[in-house]
Order: structure tokens, then sequence, then C-alpha cells
């Protein structure tokens, strides 16, 4: 039997093939999940316990892009966190709580509108010998390298080697009562900044600026943090090195994790170092140590993290690795998450650890 379909008919018909051809969305995330040993824990004694979220935050997320003719495309990240272990959302409840953004892409580049991550997160994944492992890399020094901010305007353009990135957040934490987008006080909440990074055969190098108000509209409302990264890295075919500087001051009543209360203490230097050896076709060898200095005190804490991979597949693998954490006086570094590196330990106290499990990645 035959259909007679009108020009209108077929036209549409050959639209919606040509929108379906031209748009994409692609679903994807990560799994991480194994078994951590700690000692030396507040209170007293030592943990043996299920984690989440060993060398990579488990996530799955949506991408899209969509052709919209003159060379522009529209593009979409919804991107979710959570515990393997407990099946609970990350990022506070938040439903899309690592990324939530909308944008236009063209060949001058990206301008994305949502909550996204921040450009020293955006920066440093590169630039990382331990990748940003949750347990154990630079975050335990400073979570400002996994941090992200609503309310984000953000440009991001790449050509050739070099990639230059600026965003300005009306109100980086929507959490905060009165410290976000609050009318007739626009620097509440208020974070800005810029990176950019270029790579040149084995060579890459970054550098990367954030400043950021933390006050409400009761409490320290001009309080602001500023941080800058200088870093780089140089491929010799089987051994990536690494290196790197961060600065950070707080000011007006603004606090830096794990320095000591008052003002004239909220400044640090931190300073990091490692390698990645591909040992073999499935095994990646990776070494890193992190030591900063915060100002007027003797309480300066070293990291030091060892950690294997071996690839069970393209897109499997499973870990092991050991952490170190070493204080004196007051400092209490611990081999925490993130934010939770700072308090994990007594004060004075050192802390060892070690992390085995599987990465799967779809």
């Amino acid at each position: 039997m035959r259909v007679k379909m009108g020009v209108p008919a077929v036209v549409a018909l050959l639209c919606c093939a040509s929108a379906k051809a031209q748009t994409s969305v692609t679903l994807y995330g990560v799994v991480d999940a194994g078994i951590d040993f700690a000692n030396h824990q507040v209170g007293g004694g030592s943990v043996v316990r299920q984690s989440s979220a060993n060398v990579a935050g488990p996530r799955w997320g949506l991408r899209g892009v969509e052709d919209i003719g003159g060379g522009l495309k529209a593009v979409f990240v919804l991107e979710s966190g959570f515990d393997t272990d407990t099946g609970k959302s990350g990022q506070g409840g938040r439903l899309f709580g690592r990324m939530a953004y909308v944008g236009m892409q063209g060949q001058w580049g990206s301008v994305l509108v949502g909550r996204q991550q921040n450009e020293m997160f955006d920066l440093i994944g590169a630039f990382d010998p331990m990748a940003l492992a949750p347990k154990w890399s630079i975050l335990n020094q400073d979570l400002i390298f996994a941090s992200r901010a609503d309310n984000t305007v953000k440009y991001v353009g790449t050509f050739g080697g070099l990639t230059a990135s600026a965003m300005y957040s009306f109100g980086a934490d929507s959490n905060t009562t009165n410290g976000s987008e609050v009318p007739g006080i626009s620097k509440l909440g208020r974070e800005y900044g810029f990176r950019v990074s270029y790579s040149s055969g084995s060579l890459s190098v970054g550098s990367a600026y954030d400043e950021i108000n933390t006050g409400t509209v009761t409490a320290n409302p001009d309080a602001k943090t500023r941080r800058a990264v200088l870093t780089g890295t140089y491929d010799l075919s089987v051994v990536r090195l690494f290196a790197g500087y961060r600065w950070a001051r707080a000011y007006d009543g603004a606090v830096l994790p794990g320095a000591l209360p008052g003002t004239a203490n909220q400044g640090s230097n931190l300073w990091w170092t490692g390698a990645i050896w591909q040992a073999a076709p499935a095994l990646a060898l990776s070494a890193a140590a992190y030591y900063q200095d915060y100002r007027n005190t003797g309480g300066d804490p070293w990291l030091f993290v060892v950690m294997g991979k071996y690839a069970l597949s393209k897109r499997t693998d499973a870990y092991l690795s050991f952490g170190y954490a070493m204080n004196r006086e007051n400092s209490n570094m611990g081999l925490g998450n993130g934010a939770t590196g700072f308090g994990n330990t007594p004060a004075g106290s050192n802390q060892f650890g070690g992390a085995v499990g599987m990465r799967h990645v779809f």
C-alpha cells in the first residue's frame, strides 16, 4: 500500500531527521568504592570502613549538544554526585550539585550559565599528581581546588595549545542565608576568577586566580579570600613530572582552612611536587608531596601520597593508595575527604592510612 505525502509533510519529516542527526545527548558517569583504613582518629583509635570516592567522585550526568546553524551549538551539562556506599546524593543533597549549566559554543569559544566549577577546579585536574583523588590529594590542603559556584557566567576559549577562561558568580553559595544575591549588596557571595594554560610538546603550564566573598549581611560582610596558582608539568614519555605553588590570603574576617584564629594568621603558601610513572601498559604508579606554610605558626602540615592503578579494561581499574599526614604544633590535617582533612586527627598528631578499591567509568 502506498502512502501519499504532501510537500509540507515531506519537509517536516526531513527537518525532523536533520534535527535528530545534529543533536546528541550523552549519559556518562563514574562509580568508585573500596575499603580504607586510618589511625590516630579524633577521640583515639583507628578505623576500617567501606568508603566511596577514593580516587574519583562518583557521579552520573547528561551532556547535550545541538547544532543550531551558523557555526553555533547549544550545549548543556547536568551532573549529579552520590556516595557509592550509601546511595545518598552528594554536594549537600543537591540533585545536580556537581554541575548544572546551559550555554552557547562557537569558534570563538563557549559562554556558559549556571552552577559550574570555579577556575581553580578547572585548572588543577591536569596539574595534580593525584588527579584530585578525594583520598588523598591537594584537596586535603585546600578544598578550593574542588569548589563550585552557583549563579555563574563563564567564558572558555581554546586556541591551539592555549586555553583561556574567566568566570563571575553573582552568589557562589545559594545555601548561605543572607550571603548570596542579596538585594542592594552585590558583593555578598560574589566570586570571580580567571585561568590560562598552555601546552606545547612535553611541557604544560597553567595559572589561575580566584576571589570570593564569604560574608553575610550580619557577619563580616567584607570577608573575602584571594588565591593565585602557578603550576606546570613535563612529560618524559613514561614519566610525567609535576610542580606547583598556590598563594592564599583571607581578609576582613574570612578564614583559611587549617590556619590559626586571628586576622594576622590568615595566609599561607602551598607547594607540591610529584610524578606519574607508566610502569606497564596497564599499570600506573603515582607519588606526590604537598606542603603548606601558614603565617605566624610552626604548625605547617605535610601530606605524602603513593598510589597504584591497574587497568582491568578500558573503563575499569583497581587501585591501592597510601597516605601520610605529618603535623606539628596545632596543625590537625588528617586523611579526610576534602573539607574534613583539617580537624580529622588530634592536633600535632601524624596520621597514616590506606585504601583499596575499584573504579568504573561509563
